[in-house]
């Protein structure tokens, strides 16, 4: 399965998978863009995301972490 900017639950899932030990309330933006674009599932246009994006998958991550 590819990963595009969309699936913030399943950015999120992926996040949580390969940073168990993160607080996602303590993560930059500059620094979930990296993390995203990294992911081996991930398969989008690095540009095509935003911070509305972004906040989206956080608040999903923060969701699985609870």
């Amino acid at each position: 399965m590819s990963l595009k900017w969309t699936d913030s639950q399943d950015i999120a899932l992926a996040l949580l998978e390969e940073y168990p030990e993160v607080d996602p309330k303590t993560v930059r933006f500059t620094d979930l863009h990296q993390w995203i674009c990294a992911l081996d599932e991930f398969d989008d246009e690095p540009e095509h995301s935003n911070e509305r994006i972004l906040e989206a998958i956080i608040l999903a991550w923060m969701d699985e972490v609870d």
